[in-house]
């Protein structure tokens, strides 16, 4: 897991420190792997609970999905959430 801390600044005539807003952002990966079946969607059937279970427990932490990402090497699913809250 990793953390970020980083100001986000909206765009106002007129810059100040109230203008901008401190985001906590914390990067989330899951990992499936492939088996040998005739059902092509095992996968995104076996981690939908997995997946929603984070997305509740990050959720009830003050955290909202920012963005998603998934990448695939040899058989194995990588899924990134990536999750950010106001601090």
């Amino acid at each position: 897991m990793v953390k970020l801390y980083i100001a986000k600044s909206y765009r106002k005539t007129k810059h100040s420190l109230k203008d901008c807003k401190m985001k906590e952002y914390k990067v989330e990966s899951l990992i499936y792997y492939s088996k040998l079946t005739l059902d092509t969607n095992h996968i995104s059937k076996s981690s939908k609970k997995e997946i929603q279970e984070k997305l509740d427990e990050y959720a009830k932490n003050g955290y909202r999905l920012a963005s998603t990402d998934a990448s695939n090497f040899g058989s194995a699913l990588y899924v990134y959430l990536y999750f950010e809250k106001d601090i």
